[in-house]
């Protein structure tokens, strides 16, 4: 059976972490989650890796939560979202971001925490929270409207449209936006010049650089959490997720 998430040291320090469910353009179930924890934690653990990379496969980098999945195990998959938030959110060690094809809802708002990420020219970005009867996670409620400013975090997290690569540059979401299928390679020069560097210094650069929103992160998380279980169970996410699954 093949691996959900793949995990490969592609350069001295670098772990590449791959989002693997090509049929479902890596469409995240729990055992997805699952990969993705023990990817983090594996990297936080082993001294010789420096950085982190995540990328999906198949040109796509993820098309979030798999609704099918979770509409048949909503407080699992809540939970287990949650613990991988919590896990990228709190990651010690450099984490870039690598996106081509669709990155939607929790495609998106995981970028809130990486401290590097690259686009192709043809990604497309969305959060559809509200049209499926939820509300925002990833801590995007804080953490966007710092970024965006509060009206195109409002117009972004409310409406739940598309978007761009070039409107997520404006919003801070990215680094740059490359020619498409390039991304990945841009996204592999940074991590291996973070590598590369002393790494007690760049973990505590990183420190520094997050810690003023830690806490308000970490609440923010967990409230989200709360509200998103909420939401889950409402008539409203479950009349969106049974149109969702007809189409």
């Amino acid at each position: 059976m093949t691996s959900a998430v793949l995990t490969e040291t592609v350069a001295p320090g670098v772990l590449q972490i791959t989002m693997n469910r090509p049929e479902r353009k890596n469409a995240l179930d729990r055992a997805s989650y699952l990969g993705l924890i023990a990817a983090f934690a594996a990297a936080e653990a082993d001294a010789d890796i420096r950085a982190i990379l995540v990328t999906g496969t198949g040109g796509c980098f993820t098309s979030g939560n798999d609704i099918r999945d979770f509409a048949a195990s909503a407080d699992d998959g809540a939970r287990v979202a949650m613990d991988f938030l919590g896990a990228i959110s709190t990651a010690t060690k450099p984490v870039v971001a690598a996106v081509e094809g669709f990155a939607v809802g929790i495609g998106t708002t995981m970028l809130l925490h990486c401290d590097l990420a690259f686009a192709g020219a043809g990604a497309m970005f969305r959060m559809p929270f509200v049209t499926l009867g939820l509300c925002p996670e990833g801590a995007s409620s804080y953490l966007l409207p710092l970024a965006a400013g509060s009206k195109r975090a409002a117009e972004l997290l409310m409406l739940g449209e598309s978007f761009g690569p070039q409107a997520a540059l404006e919003a801070g979401l990215l680094n740059a936006v490359l020619a498409e299928g390039k991304a990945l390679e841009a996204a592999l020069d940074k991590a291996k010049a973070l590598a590369a560097l002393p790494p007690q210094s760049v973990a505590l650069t990183k420190m520094l650089l997050k810690r003023g929103q830690a806490a308000s992160v970490a609440e923010t998380l967990i409230t989200e959490a709360r509200h998103f279980g909420e939401r889950l169970r409402s008539a409203e996410a479950q009349a969106a997720f049974a149109a969702f699954l007809k189409r």
